[in-house]
């Protein structure tokens, strides 16, 4: 798993389950959004849809300094507001697994490790488990410009652009 790079940019969750999508939405979008433009040096873009906790998390690299995972989290808000967490701010066995491995286990460890760790949470407005459903819904695909203003500030990547829905197709 050759994820040699200094920051990287994880987005988990699947795209079957409405709103549980948000993070891998996000590395579409900014794929999308760096098509025409330089990425930002040494940045990788990972959709890990639900593996992170087990195939990514569980095998750092050398290279990594920051990681900055983008998912769902439930907190008390309005769907589609934005938050960002560290690892030991995550409400404690909320995103479990099946086999019980929680995604915050992981974090910790790579935040003890040394890793600088965030996580962008969006409030879930709509998760339509065990129902497929794939879309995000209005005020979750409303959060994605501003949620990529965050990751590029947590990047400390500037632009003069304003990211807006119309600049990837989603």
């Amino acid at each position: 798993m050759p994820y040699q790079a200094k920051n990287i940019v994880v987005g988990c969750g699947q795209y079957l389950f409405k709103d549980d999508g948000f993070g891998p939405f996000i590395i579409k979008a900014l794929n999308d959004y760096f098509e025409d433009k330089e990425m930002p040096e040494d940045t990788m873009f990972i959709d890990a849809g639900n593996s992170a906790p087990f195939h990514l998390f569980s095998l750092p690299q050398e290279t990594w300094e920051k990681i900055i995972v983008v998912d769902i989290v439930l907190f008390d808000g309005e769907p589609g507001e934005l938050k960002v967490f560290s690892p030991y701010d995550m409400p404690a066995g909320m995103f479990e697994c099946a086999h019980t491995y929680t995604v915050e286990e992981p974090l910790i460890e790579l935040a003890e490790d040394g890793y600088d760790v965030k996580i962008i949470g969006c409030k879930p407005g709509e998760i339509s488990t065990p129902d497929v459903e794939v879309g995000l819904s209005e005020p979750v695909l409303n959060a994605i410009p501003k949620a990529i203003d965050m990751i590029f500030k947590e990047l400390g990547y500037e632009t003069d652009d304003v990211v807006t829905l119309k600049n990837y197709d989603i």
